[in-house]
């Protein structure tokens, strides 16, 4: 699809300025948008509570949460006596969210990273696994700061490789 615009061609004429799809604008912009949202929702959840509101609208995002985190009150963050939505390891993925969506917007080169979204995502859970794994085999118990540390690059390489596929560059099924 072209646009009735004119740009300068090489040869000296004129040319239809090319306008971008809706599928390599709109979805990626809606998906940095959401990675912003999210946190800032949850976070206006925590302060209306702590306000000692509980309006339905925060219910909401608690049972929403609900539906992805676990939300033990051991694994999770507290602002005063109010639990966050999430855990901390959800915390960490969420808040480190809107780094990757941007990073992924604002990519320019057509090769590259988005061509290698497993290799990026495995190489950004490593320091969640460990986490895990430790926990699992009763090594170590991981502090909730550390939960959430760990889990920062995952959440950004995933924002990243999902704004990059949706913006039709990441190729998920090669691996170079």
């Amino acid at each position: 699809m072209r646009s009735g615009r004119l740009q300068p061609a090489r040869s000296g004429g004129l040319k239809p300025a090319p306008t971008k799809t809706f599928e390599n604008q709109a979805v990626p912009k809606l998906l940095v948008l959401s990675s912003l949202l999210w946190p800032l929702l949850l976070g206006a959840t925590i302060v209306e509570r702590q306000n000692g509101q509980r309006p339905l609208w925060t219910v909401a995002v608690y049972a929403a949460a609900s539906r992805i985190c676990h939300q033990r009150p051991d694994r999770s963050f507290f602002a005063g006596t109010v639990q966050w939505p999430v855990c901390a390891r959800c915390s960490g993925l969420y808040l480190s969210a809107p780094i990757g969506a941007l990073l992924g917007l604002g990519w320019r080169r057509r090769s590259g990273a988005g061509d290698r979204a497993r290799l990026i995502v495995a190489i950004a859970s490593v320091p969640t696994v460990a986490t895990l794994v430790l926990e699992w085999l009763q090594l170590a118990v991981p502090s909730n700061t550390v939960r959430a540390v760990s889990a920062v690059p995952l959440g950004i390489a995933i924002a990243f490789v999902l704004v990059r596929a949706a913006a039709g560059i990441a190729k998920s099924d090669r691996v170079d």
